[in-house]
């Protein structure tokens, strides 16, 4: 996830304080983490097995791997039902059996993950970017691989890569999506190429890494990808894509690019406005879910960095807000856009500087209800005469979009929760 591959893991937080605080099933995306509840293996992403139980990738691209700093790896656990096992962890790097490459200091192995079927067979697949990957004597060129799922889980047999950049720090892999973008019912894969680029490879998938088809979409305007997400927006079927960008010469420059899927692909992008008629401000992070349960997916930005001149004019950024941006026939409607931070009537704590509430954000149905909520990392969050201990903060869903009513805060000294399992390097 770059700074979000492994900022600090909101999946896992919140899985840890959901599952811990809640009865009710669960499935939750977010970088690639994704936690679970039983239904059929056609709708669970997740299901490496394909035992009806979503499964969980854990991204650690900053891990040392047989003394190899930041070498990288994914560690991923298995859902039951009673909830996910520490005990079935298995951890894949590019030293592990089968897969791809040769652990090296800096790979990033890890650095963004992505799940679903990519070569038909019932079984979720595991997408694994490696930005800092050297190909050749290209540096940081960066790639994709997936890890195909079977019946007795993930393994690195036949593990293979499907794509590498092509120029020198062009670090592929940093943020990589899947989605149907083309509607032709296979799974395509979307990757942030250069900063600037997005390389589109079309499903189906061979067992040989192979595509159907390859191709950029460069960002004319000249603007970062700092974050993609993937969902159904306007509500026509096929999958969409969204963005969180900024400038190259100025990051206080921020809004919310996306890509309409059609039957021929991804369009060209369109900006998300506000009601002023200028570009809503965006963030650092995203997510898209249906959150007012319309039928149509909403986008959900996080903006956890402040101290910028923008911040002026936009008081809720002091430590850090969300933006949620509902859906409609014709896409995100930013004039209905709303905006909170820890000062938001409803919301537990106080905005500060460098809390960074929004750091991560993450859209799924928590209470069973039937509308997607929003968890939010505040990793710089201070409590208990603790520095920056961090917390999840739930956001509840309504029929009229996120409110701050009934938010929750979760963290390591909540009742309840409990560290599951760490992430540490390997020797």
């Amino acid at each position: 996830m770059n700074r979000r591959a492994l900022r600090w893991n909101l999946g896992l937080a919140t899985a840890l304080a959901v599952s811990s605080a809640m009865t009710t099933p669960v499935i939750a995306h977010a970088q690639g983490i994704a936690i679970g509840r039983a239904a059929p293996v056609a709708e669970l992403p997740d299901d490496f097995n394909g035992d009806g139980y979503s499964d969980m990738a854990v991204p650690v691209p900053s891990a040392t791997v047989g003394g190899k700093a930041k070498a990288g790896y994914v560690a991923v656990m298995y859902g039951s039902s009673t909830g996910l096992k520490a005990s079935t962890k298995q951890v894949f790097h590019q030293d592990s059996a089968g897969i791809p490459g040769v652990a090296e200091a800096g790979d990033a192995y890890g650095s963004s993950v992505t799940t679903g079927d990519l070569d038909g067979d019932g079984y979720a697949d595991l997408v694994v970017g490696a930005s800092g990957e050297d190909v050749g004597t290209v540096t940081d060129a960066g790639s994709l691989a997936v890890i195909w799922g079977g019946a007795k889980g993930l393994s690195g047999s036949g593990s293979v890569t499907l794509a590498v950049g092509e120029g020198s720090y062009d670090r592929l892999g940093r943020t990589v999506r899947a989605g149907d973008f083309d509607g032709d019912g296979d799974l395509d894969v979307v990757g942030v190429e250069n900063y600037l680029n997005l390389r589109v490879l079309s499903g189906p998938f061979g067992r040989d890494g192979s595509a159907q088809g390859t191709a950029r979409i460069a960002d004319m305007d000249d603007m970062r990808l700092l974050d993609l997400a993937a969902g159904d927006i306007n509500g026509d079927g096929v999958t969409d894509l969204a963005a969180v960008v900024n400038s190259v010469d100025e990051y206080d420059w921020r809004h919310i690019r996306y890509w309409t899927g059609t039957k021929t692909g991804l369009t060209a992008p369109g900006s998300v406005k506000g009601a002023n008629g200028y570009w809503l401000e965006g963030g650092e992070s995203l997510d898209i879910g249906d959150v007012n349960n319309d039928g149509i997916e909403d986008i959900v930005v996080g903006r956890a960095v402040d101290g910028y001149d923008s911040d002026l004019e936009i008081p809720t950024a002091n430590g850090g807000m969300i933006t949620y941006v509902p859906g409609s026939r014709s896409g995100p409607v930013g004039t209905r856009a709303k905006v909170f931070n820890q000062d938001s009537a409803g919301i537990p704590g106080v905005a500060e500087n460098n809390d960074a509430f929004g750091d991560s954000v993450q859209v799924a149905d928590i209470d069973g209800d039937g509308y997607e909520d929003v968890s939010v990392g505040v990793p710089g969050e201070d409590f208990d005469g603790r520095s920056q201990a961090g917390s999840v903060v739930t956001l509840r869903s309504t029929a009229f979009g996120l409110t701050g009513r009934g938010a929750k805060s979760y963290s390591q000294d909540t009742a309840g929760v409990a560290s599951c399992c760490r992430f540490t390097a390997l020797k």
